[in-house]
Parts: C-alpha cells; sequence; structure tokens
C-alpha cells in the first residue's frame, strides 16, 4: 500500500536537505519582496543623488551593490536587513562567479520570477546558490 505524503511533510528545500523554518531555510517570498524593495529604493536613491534618476545608472547602482555586497557579506543590504544571505548549494565559499551570474541574470528579470519547487529562482538555479534564512 502507497502512502502519499501529504502537504505538511513538504516544505520548499526539503528535497536538497533544507529545513522547514529558522537558519538555512529556504527565504520565503516577503522576504525576498523587502529585501528587493530595500535595495531597489537605495539604488534609486543614489541614482537620484549622482544620475538625475536615469534608469540604466539605477539599473547599473542596483548590479554594482549586488555584486559587491554578496561578495563581501553573502548578502545585499536589503538581504540582510531581511534577514537572508546567499550561499552556493554545495557548501563553502560564494566565489566569485556566482554573484556575478546570479546578478545579471536576476537583472534581466525573467530567470527570477520563474520558480522551481523548491521556491528557488532560475536565476538561483543556474549560479547554484540558494537564498536562505540568516
Amino acid at each position: 500500500m502507497n502512502q502519499q505524503q501529504t502537504s505538511s511533510d513538504q516544505w520548499p528545500g526539503k528535497r536538497i536537505g533544507l529545513p522547514a523554518e529558522g537558519p538555512r531555510s529556504i527565504g520565503r517570498l516577503g522576504r525576498r519582496l523587502a529585501a528587493l524593495a530595500i535595495d531597489w529604493g537605495l539604488a534609486v536613491v543614489v541614482s537620484i543623488a549622482f544620475f538625475n534618476y536615469d534608469a540604466f545608472a539605477t539599473l547599473g547602482v542596483f548590479v554594482a551593490a549586488q555584486i559587491v555586497m554578496l561578495l563581501t557579506a553573502n548578502g545585499s543590504i536589503g538581504h540582510l536587513m531581511a534577514g537572508l544571505r546567499v550561499v552556493p548549494v554545495a557548501g563553502g565559499y560564494l566565489g566569485l562567479w556566482r554573484p556575478i551570474v546570479r546578478t545579471l541574470l536576476m537583472a534581466i528579470v525573467i530567470p527570477a520570477v520563474i520558480w522551481d519547487p523548491d521556491q528557488r529562482g532560475m536565476h538561483d538555479r543556474l549560479a547554484g546558490t540558494l537564498l536562505v534564512r540568516r
């Protein structure tokens, strides 16, 4: 007799060995959106202050800030304020290429809005990263 797992037995990240909640669990949509709003808002402020609010300058500031912060702190300012961090799936050092690939894919938006059952965007899957709670 086959037993089917109930939805309470499944959670985002279970297939890759992450806990259902708490530290190192998958960062949920609310935290992700809050982090994105903080990061984009900061990019807009810098763009207004230095580039007379140019759309491409705003995107450039956003991309640069993401890459620098991921390389130095494993998370953007928004991520850190929302209690999130970016880690490699395999563990260890995030490296140089993962933050660059992840950020560039996020900047073109489409990969970031396509999610798998573990609530990982395609930008995270292609870069081999996870956005998890701290």
